[in-house]
């Protein structure tokens, strides 16, 4: 009779840490709270050189297109061609690919849908959606007293509940959390009415404007924020240890 084999199989990661890897691969993870937020952490949080060329580029190549020739499909079909590049390049080049693959699905759904409805502007239906509903998220994070941010950090730092205990804490990431509602707010209070009133250059524009450099923006305003509190609960356990 053979002898048993050991248990090599790792175990799975819980919820809480699945959540964790998440938020660290997102902007808000890429400083750990309580340290100093610097320029070339802001430049890792938006992905990198290469993250805000993938970012930007689909959306001038529509905005280039249409402004010049007003002709609905060769404008969304370029974002496309291009989200498609990024793609190849990012698997020659051995990189990770599933940023460009992401970024290519969002532009084949506006793209799928300006063309089925032959609006140009219902190319940027899918960001107004996606705006509204993370308003949505964020506020009913608020009024249940566990602000996004807060869930966030929380994960970050391995405290998934101390900081609602925390009134320093609690009321910093209330804030961030209404910053973030305050910058989608923002995208859907003025491309709402461009897309009402079919004005798709100008949507092209300002969600140009409105996109990573307003994002980077509320990514430094939110570190500095998190800062105040999470750095101080850092100084104060060192200094008692």
């Amino acid at each position: 009779m053979s002898e048993p084999q050991p248990d090599d199989r790792t175990p799975a990661p819980s919820l809480s840490q699945t959540f964790a890897d998440a938020a660290r691969r997102a902007g808000i993870g890429q400083v750990t709270p309580g340290e100093t937020p610097t320029a070339a952490s802001l430049i890792r949080a938006i992905g990198g050189v290469r993250g805000l060329i993938e970012s930007l580029l689909p959306g001038l190549a529509f905005l280039v297109i249409y402004t010049v020739t007003s002709d609905l499909t060769p404008s969304v079909l370029a974002p496309v061609i291009v989200a498609v590049g990024f793609i190849v390049v990012r698997a020659v080049t051995r990189s990770p690919v599933m940023p460009a693959v992401t970024g290519l699905l969002g532009v084949a759904i506006s793209a799928a849908l300006a063309l089925f409805t032959g609006r140009a502007e219902d190319n940027f239906l899918p960001g107004l959606i996606i705006n509204a509903v993370s308003i949505v998220v964020l506020l009913v994070s608020i009024i249940v007293r566990w602000p996004l941010i807060g869930i966030i950090v929380g994960l970050l730092t391995g405290d998934s509940t101390g900081w609602r205990s925390d009134r320093a804490k609690f009321r910093v990431v209330l804030v961030a959390t209404w910053c973030w509602v305050g910058l989608f707010a923002l995208r859907l209070g003025v491309e709402g009415p461009l897309y009402l009133t079919s004005q798709a250059a100008a949507l092209g524009s300002v969600k140009l404007i409105l996109g990573v450099p307003l994002y980077a923006a509320m990514l430094w305003v939110t570190w500095l924020l998190v800062r105040t509190a999470f750095g101080h609960g850092k100084s104060d356990a060192d200094a008692r240890s």
